[in-house]
């Protein structure tokens, strides 16, 4: 079974990131960089968990018009991540442009193109704080309608809650991958994660992939918590 675990680096320095990376790199499948650690360290940071032979997720969560998020795309590409981010909300076009740029720098590049991965609702939000917003305050039938859009627009993708992914497995093409942050095993405090599932739940539900943050990297010794979790899968 490929290994599902991507190991969200959600620190603020390189050197806590390539500490991790080079302890968790044998035991997970991808590492995640986000906004902290990208605006942090920089496109360097990719390139330096890339030179381990690990994957990476560029979690960035795209959000422009068309023009703009395809030429980031581009960029994220050429830079040689395998994964990365775009807001469905930006719309049928802006997720069309997304996808055609991959494809586009990835055939240029002689590389396989990445999967980009459609954000339908941050897994923070529940139906109050999306009435707040001006949404219609249903978080399922919110994600239902950005899922659609994205496969749609022919992204092969999605990052949602893993409660959703269930559901959505019914009707969208099966093609279709599912990321899945909100990964808690039930020890950890409570945090701003309020629609969570534990790792073999999610999987059991659908998910393709299971970003695990401080489950892992908060944890005393993180080699051995993220060893614990892919047991669980099996």
């Amino acid at each position: 079974m490929r290994n599902p675990i991507i190991v969200a680096l959600d620190v603020p320095t390189s050197d806590r990131a390539l500490a991790l990376a080079g302890q968790l790199a044998p035991v997970v499948g991808a590492f995640k960089i986000g906004k902290e650690l990208f605006t942090s360290a920089g496109p360097e940071m990719v390139r330096r968990i890339r030179a381990t032979g690990a994957a990476v997720f560029l979690d960035l969560k795209f959000h422009d018009i068309p023009n703009t998020v395809a030429r980031a795309v581009a960029a994220a590409v050429r830079l040689d991540a395998q994964m990365l981010t775009i807001h469905t909300s930006g719309g049928l076009a802006m997720m069309q442009a997304a996808e055609e740029a991959a494809q586009k720098a990835a055939a240029e590049a002689g590389r396989e193109a990445p999967l980009v991965l459609g954000v339908t609702v941050l897994t923070s939000l529940d139906s109050q704080a999306l009435m707040e917003v001006g949404m219609e305050p249903n978080v399922g039938r919110q994600v239902e309608r950005l899922a659609s859009l994205a496969a749609r627009a022919g992204l092969r993708g999605l990052v949602c809650s893993p409660l959703e992914v269930a559901g959505l497995r019914q009707f969208l093409p099966s093609r279709m991958q599912f990321v899945t942050p909100g990964i808690r095993t039930g020890r950890e405090k409570a945090d701003d994660q309020k629609r969570t599932l534990t790792p073999r739940e999610a999987i059991e539900a659908g998910a393709s992939w299971l970003v695990i943050g401080r489950p892992i990297c908060a944890a005393e010794n993180p080699r051995a918590a993220a060893e614990a979790i892919l047991a669980s899968l099996a």
